[in-house]
């Protein structure tokens, strides 16, 4: 019991995890994702807005599950964009 509090305890804020999904958004709409690939880039931006709001209330472990979730779908977002570019250019 006492380990689980320490270790609960000694939890930080996803600092890295939520700046990697800022960026993996951003990305993915210069790639054009908002067009391409609406629904996943949505996804990618709830995630991290629950993230967001899990980090004010100090849940840095949820926080950091929702990060890196919404890190997944704005890659999938970019990918999905990407191959959208290539067949239309075909």
């Amino acid at each position: 019991m006492i380990t689980l509090v320490a270790v609960t305890a000694c939890e930080t804020a996803p600092v890295q995890e939520m700046s990697d999904a800022r960026q993996a958004i951003a990305v993915a709409k210069e790639a054009g994702a908002a067009d391409l690939a609406a629904a996943e880039l949505a996804a990618a931006e709830q995630f991290l807005q629950s993230a967001e709001r899990k980090l004010e209330d100090h849940a840095y472990r949820e926080a950091r599950d929702d990060a890196l979730e919404a890190k997944e779908k704005a890659l999938n977002a970019l990918k999905l964009s990407e191959s959208g570019k290539d067949n239309g250019s075909e």
